[in-house]
Parts: C-alpha cells; sequence; structure tokens
C-alpha cells in the first residue's frame, strides 16, 4: 500500500493554496472540525481499509494498493 499525491499538478497546487487558506482544513468541506484537517478522518478510514483503492475526497492524494 501506498499514498501519494494526485499526478495531476494543477490539482495539487489548487488544493494546497485552498489548504493554506482554510488553515489546513479540507477546501472541499465546509465544517471545520478535527475530522476534515487534512489528512481527513474520511481519507484515514480509507487508509485503513485494504480493499479501498482510489483518490481522497478533495482528490488531493492517491492510495495505491501494492
Amino acid at each position: 500500500m501506498s499514498v501519494r499525491f494526485n499526478e495531476d499538478k494543477q490539482v495539487v497546487a489548487m488544493i494546497k493554496e485552498g489548504l493554506k487558506q482554510k488553515g489546513g482544513y479540507c477546501p472541499c468541506k465546509l465544517e471545520r472540525t478535527e475530522e476534515n484537517k487534512c489528512v481527513c478522518k474520511e481519507f484515514r478510514e480509507q487508509i485503513a481499509d485494504p480493499e479501498f483503492e482510489g483518490y481522497c475526497h478533495c482528490r488531493l492524494y492517491y492510495k495505491q494498493k501494492d
């Protein structure tokens, strides 16, 4: 299992700018809660799921099964 940034550098730059503007909270989610702090709870749970392969909600990260 590995986690990497999206291969689209424009997406990465846009999401990182959004994270900076929102103080580290997912720019794709409205609420500023600990669950939405990057890396969000949703993606941490997806990382823990051995069957999951794909992008996080905002498409910044990609989890690849090896």
